[in-house]
């Protein structure tokens, strides 16, 4: 029992929707402009009442059911988020007790867009380390907190919701390989600044979207090289994509890399807009429940973040 295996997806939007429609009654924008250079249609945002937490233990329910085991088999959760309930306790805790596990180990990780990947990455070590056998890992943003809406760069791309994974012991392959990075050096290309309490000021996304764009395709290329070379896994033989959704051109430009179809994208963008943490097990989530992903299929998941964070996971599903 050697292996890290995905054997439940689960995933929760929130109800309501946020069309182009919408945001062209409140922006100098349009829905042909966002379209065209994003990709985006629409996309969930969370009611006042709904917290990272509650989005979070939706996903964690879907993927438990999918998974076929109880949340008593589950020693340890890892919750991606960047937009946490609380500073403290972890989000990941608040979750746990929820779902009502005793004890085992709960804790929060912060890698923006990549934390999903990260959050794997850290669950595959502990179950070949024989310290877990069922990992819930969540990927969840509630990124309409942190909007500011009168901001028209920014406030076309995010959307909040909440993936999900068990990841268990297996003697099957399941993942091939993570790689995970990060430089510091980018911080102010894309950040949420801390302001002072008295100036009245909300901690926003600032983003210089433009030279974020450029930074993201050079280096998710380069992690797709190194995914490759490491794992001895070919082009041809990955089954799927299934990205971190920020941008159309930026699916675009990974599956021109890997000689890929866009009919072998599993594309959300569309409908979810950039959910940060949470796009991938969405998407995720989305491809498993279709059909279109099924058992023994090799799936290379790749995000880029703030900090700046990058990543790749190669899973036989």
């Amino acid at each position: 029992m050697n292996h890290a295996k995905i054997i439940g997806t689960g995933s929760y939007l929130p109800k309501t929707i946020l069309t182009n429609k919408d945001l062209e009654s409140r922006l100098d924008t349009t829905d042909e402009w966002i379209v065209s250079r994003t990709g985006i249609k629409e996309r969930h945002i969370a009611g006042p009442d709904e917290k990272t937490s509650d989005l979070s233990y939706e996903a964690a329910l879907g993927a438990i059911a999918s998974a076929n085991i109880s949340p008593s088999d589950i020693d340890l959760i890892i919750l991606a988020t960047t937009t946490p309930d609380k500073i403290f306790p972890s989000t990941a805790c608040t979750v746990q007790a929820r779902l009502g596990i005793k004890e085992c180990p709960a804790f929060d990780v912060q890698a923006v867009c990549t934390g999903f990947v990260y959050a794997l990455t850290i669950a595959e070590k502990f179950i070949k380390t024989n310290s877990a056998k069922n990992v819930l890992v969540i990927g969840a943003d509630r990124m309409s907190s942190i909007t500011d809406y009168d901001d028209r760069s920014n406030a076309i791309l995010w959307g909040d919701g909440a993936g999900a994974v068990i990841l268990s012991a297996s003697n099957e392959v399941g993942i091939i390989s993570t790689h995970i990075h990060a430089s510091g050096n980018y911080e102010e290309l894309l950040h949420v600044p801390r302001h002072d309490k008295a100036s009245h000021i909300a901690d926003t996304i600032e983003m210089k979207g433009n030279q974020v764009f450029k930074i993201a395709v050079n280096t998710l290329d380069r992690i797709v090289d190194e995914t490759l070379e490491n794992s001895g896994i070919t082009k041809s033989e990955i089954d799927w994509l299934v990205p971190h959704q920020a941008n159309i051109r930026i699916l675009e430009a990974t599956a021109k890399k890997l000689d890929m179809s866009m009919d072998k994208v599993i594309v959300t963008i569309d409908r979810h807009g950039n959910t940060s943490a949470a796009s991938i097990p969405l998407a995720l989530d989305e491809g498993v429940r279709s059909g279109k992903i099924i058992k023994n299929q090799i799936i290379l998941m790749e995000a880029f973040g703030g900090g700046f964070t990058w990543g790749s996971a190669l899973v036989k599903y």
